[in-house]
């Protein structure tokens, strides 16, 4: 049981989040990030991102049983009841709340809420299922972790952690449209009008490549902009080359191997592109 909730709040994609919001809070001020926000903050921001997800588990459960990559989570097989999870949500979601609230910031708070709206309403609810860009215009929701944990130390928000968000938004669809090329059966399925299901197999590997080429010169921003040097410029090179190479076999393949290679290497992408912003910072 203690598995199945744990389940409910998608570990793995808190855990990336809380990494960007880190790396948020690192770059905000030149100096070692003070206790409080580095722990409070980002335990807060991971509650109301774990709460949001388990929302996502509760309005997906009907699509959840019709696709393979979905069938056993625990709302969809009925291990936890959809009450059982609104419940644990709303607990998530207050605690969290309460501790941005109590011990970060109003502006924080104001703006993890609104990206738990953004992700479990407005994309989850509506834009999954209205429009095939609903990646691209539901990603800015889940491309605020980094602006969240720059707030939670500055109390404002500046160009830096919006370039931030920048480079989150413009990764996500390169990332999900990979995955939805590997799972389009799925998604056809469940009549979710992911692209590739609307615009087919070829459009969407197209738009993966399109979109990876625009992430690299977002990437290099922050080394044009002077928010970081040559060490974060030395790694991320060769870190976007990769990603290129990827999309471009995506591009000419016809199979879905090459599709979650793809998608595997993003998340392992993203990871370590922050970390070089972390350590380009102090070093």
């Amino acid at each position: 049981m203690v598995t199945d909730y744990l389940t409910l709040c998608k570990p793995r994609v808190v855990l990336l989040m809380i990494l960007t919001s880190l790396v948020g809070m690192c770059l905000a001020t030149p100096h070692a990030v003070p206790l409080v926000p580095l722990i409070i903050g980002n335990v807060g921001i991971a509650l109301v991102a774990g709460s949001a997800a388990a929302l996502n588990h509760i309005a997906d459960q009907h699509i959840d049983k019709l696709m393979r990559r979905t069938q056993y989570r625990p709302v969809a097989t009925g291990r936890i009841s959809t009450r059982q999870s609104l419940v644990f949500a709303f607990v998530l979601c207050a605690i969290g709340m309460a501790l941005l609230l109590v011990f970060i910031n109003v502006l924080t708070a104001v703006l993890t809420f609104i990206s738990l709206i953004g992700y479990a309403v407005c994309y989850t609810l509506y834009l999954k299922h209205a429009t095939p860009q609903n990646i691209v215009i539901g990603g800015i929701a889940g491309a605020v972790p980094p602006l969240l944990g720059w707030t939670a130390v500055t109390g404002s928000v500046s160009p830096q952690s919006l370039l931030l968000v920048l480079i989150v938004f413009v990764w996500t669809p390169p990332h999900f449209w990979a995955l939805a090329i590997h799972r389009h059966e799925d998604y056809a399925k469940a009549s979710v009008p992911m692209l590739p299901i609307t615009h087919g197999l070829a459009f969407t590997r197209l738009n993966v490549l399109l979109y990876t080429i625009l992430l690299v010169l977002v990437t290099l921003l922050p080394y044009f902009v002077g928010m970081s040097g040559w060490l974060y410029l030395a790694g991320v090179l060769p870190l976007n080359a990769l990603f290129v190479y990827h999309a471009w076999q995506l591009y000419k393949a016809h199979d879905g191997a090459q599709a979650m290679r793809t998608f595997r290497y993003s998340i392992i992408y993203l990871g370590i592109l922050f970390l070089l912003l972390l350590l380009d910072h102090y070093l």
